[in-house]
């Protein structure tokens, strides 16, 4: 075999290769604007977003952040559920609202509450009322995989 011979097998099963790559990056441009258009629909008020953040290993709520911010300076919170339960809850199905987007009302009480299987202290929400906003919103995280309850990342927003 020749060095040219094998110089153009090598970068094409380079090139084989990467194209077979999955990326982990938003899926697409449109992918990317749902989640500017969301945003951006997002009114001033008294309220916040939140997105659930459903892990079986761990106890944190998920993602809040103010109306109109991006997703990537959300916090991991823990809900204070003394003046309302969270919507899963309600429904005695904890985690059967992952990935599901809510307008909260509440505050934060300014402690933090440890989570054991983190080892983490989180901000305390108390939540005074959720509605929901969508059951399938754009994907905020670069892998979908990461919205998996069985998987134990902590890995926040990226968007």
């Amino acid at each position: 075999m020749t060095p040219k011979f094998l110089l153009t097998l090598f970068f094409s099963g380079t090139l084989l290769f990467l194209t077979g790559c999955e990326t982990t990056q938003f899926q697409n441009a449109a992918e990317r604007r749902k989640v500017d258009a969301a945003i951006a629909c997002e009114k001033p008020g008294n309220y916040y977003v939140g997105r659930r953040f459903y892990k079986i290993d761990y106890h944190m709520w998920g993602w809040v952040k103010k109306p109109g911010e991006p997703w990537k300076q959300a916090q991991l919170v823990m809900m204070n559920e003394q003046k309302t339960l969270v919507p899963g809850r309600t429904q005695k199905q904890m985690g059967c609202d992952n990935d599901y987007e809510y307008f909260l009302y509440g505050f934060y009480s300014g402690d933090k509450v440890y989570e054991p299987a983190s080892d983490r202290f989180y901000p305390e929400f108390v939540l005074t009322k959720a509605v929901l906003v969508d059951k399938a919103p754009p994907l905020i995280y670069l892998d979908s995989r990461w919205k998996d309850p069985k998987i134990r990342l902590l890995s926040g927003p990226e968007y």
